[in-house]
């Protein structure tokens, strides 16, 4: 992509200008999003919400979304129970994919409108990765669990920038806020299995004794 935005798909305009800022034109006016607000909110986020809410109706009530979730938390279960593990591994990259596509179209389309590059490893997606992942466990890795979490990560990632125009609070402060929640998570969820599984060996314990 850097080199697309660098070469065949920079912006003839910044070619006549001399100024090779990397980046495409701007996409025609008709493709925009609509704004729901005066502000940069615009439909993406409830085609956002909308997705969220058919993934869970996917995964939680059909058979395939089942197969998929069996597959990503237990291997040899599936494998034991017949399930294609490759098909459905396959399956599950293809539909993250297309919703990850889905996602940087949104994100053009409704507040962009160019796709554009600073020529590193993330300068055409904005670490959109890493902060999907801090609000995937945010959300307790689940998908209707994902929608508040995502609304607070962008209210914070928005907030810390005007916080660093307004009151010069350093807008990096929200990235070690970042690291700090996938710590906090990944602890909690950490300690919570920890507990269930003493609950489990005290409960057999209990019940080795009455028999």
């Amino acid at each position: 992509m850097n080199y697309l935005l660098r070469g065949p798909m920079m912006d003839p305009l910044q070619v006549k200008l001399g100024s090779f800022i990397p980046q495409t034109a701007r996409l025609p006016r008709a493709a925009d999003l609509p704004r729901l607000v005066p502000t940069r909110l615009h439909l993406g986020a409830a085609i956002a919400v909308l997705f969220a809410v058919l993934v869970y109706v996917f995964l939680w009530r059909t058979t395939i979304g089942f197969r998929i979730r069996t597959v990503g938390k237990n291997l040899r279960a599936a494998v034991g129970a017949g399930i294609n593990v490759k098909r459905y591994m396959v399956l599950s990259l293809l539909l993250a994919g297309g919703l990850a596509g889905l996602g940087g179209a949104v994100e053009v389309l409704g507040l962009h409108h160019r796709m554009f590059t600073d020529g590193s490893a993330f300068g055409f997606t904005g670490s959109a990765g890493f902060n999907g992942i801090v609000a995937a466990l945010f959300g307790q890795l689940h998908p209707i669990g994902a929608i508040p979490a995502s609304f607070l990560l962008g209210a914070l990632l928005t907030g810390a920038n005007k916080m660093q125009r307004v009151v010069q609070v350093p807008s990096a402060l929200m990235v070690a806020l970042n690291g700090l929640i996938v710590l906090f998570v990944v602890g909690s969820e950490i300690l919570r299995r920890r507990q269930a599984k003493r609950v489990d060996q005290a409960a057999t314990v209990r019940e080795e004794a009455e028999g």
